[in-house]
């Protein structure tokens, strides 16, 4: 669902963070720009910017110019490419670092091998090849970005009951693990957060924010509306998946809103009162 997410002029007091949709042409993957609730002195904000999709960059920093925002960091829920692709593009631009679970991180260097698919060969799905062409794209145009800092090492507060505490900048953010799409399958969960949805007919990055609600978890290909990840590519597994749904998700506070790596928002209340597979 919307949530009402205040848009302060320099000096006013900031209640909560925000989150600012760009949606990616490629596999329409959801890119989040989470931006923090306080404000520099100079009125300016910090923010990370979650799943990097094919072709959000140029919407990203639109986001970034217009909203005065200092990004901190690039976060990504799991390590397909679909949510990967523009990483090493924003990282370059403002001198951050990927952040993403360890047991991910080794799909950068492979992302296509690591989808059971050969870049430029046969085995590579028409639909993800056509869908980067459409962009001027080519399987060997992906670049890893130079500097990565996984999470979720033994000696991080990983698990269900609290996840791990990723701080960049004034944004923190709990990244809770996830696993059953990929190993590393993350859900970030933003406390007091709200999120804006685009309008017919307007760019992502122009969307405008809608109803309150008490905070947002960025599910990735985790959770959808109505439905959950694949569990069928390599690294996935539907019995990790069916312990994830039931002792991570199911139980996540249910007012919280939903943000999915794609499609529409939801809650987590809502899916677990229609999604069948919470049932």
């Amino acid at each position: 669902m919307p949530v009402r997410a205040a848009r302060p002029a320099p000096g006013d007091s900031v209640t909560g963070m925000e989150v600012h949709l760009v949606v990616a042409p490629v596999f329409g993957t959801n890119c989040c720009v989470v931006v923090a609730a306080s404000q520099h002195d100079d009125g300016t904000r910090d923010c990370v910017v979650v799943d990097a999709g094919a072709g959000v960059a140029d919407g990203v920093a639109r986001v970034v110019d217009d909203r005065r925002l200092r990004v901190r960091a690039v976060l990504a829920t799991h390590g397909h490419v679909d949510h990967t692709w523009d990483a090493a593009t924003l990282c370059e631009r403002y001198g951050v670092p990927l952040r993403l679970h360890r047991d991910d991180a080794y799909r950068l260097a492979d992302p296509f091998g690591t989808l059971g698919l050969a870049p430029g060969g046969p085995g590579v799905s028409g639909a993800l090849r056509q869908a980067l062409a459409s962009l001027g794209l080519r399987a060997e145009d992906y670049r890893a970005p130079a500097v990565v800092e996984p999470f979720g090492a033994a000696t991080d507060d990983d698990g269900a009951a609290g996840g791990t505490t990723l701080t960049a900048g004034d944004v923190v953010v709990r990244a809770v693990h996830a696993p059953g799409h990929t190993e590393g399958s993350t859900l970030y969960v933003l406390d007091g957060a709200g999120h804006d949805s685009p309008r017919d007919g307007a760019r992502p990055d122009d969307a405008q924010p809608d109803d309150a609600q008490p905070g947002v978890v960025l599910s990735g290909d985790v959770l959808f509306a109505g439905s959950v990840g694949r569990t069928d590519l390599p690294g996935g597994d539907a019995a990790t998946m069916r312990a994830t749904l039931r002792d991570v998700v199911a139980r996540l506070d249910p007012a919280l809103a939903v943000v999915p790596g794609h499609g529409p928002a939801t809650t987590v209340g809502q899916e677990l009162a229609s999604n069948p597979f919470l049932a």
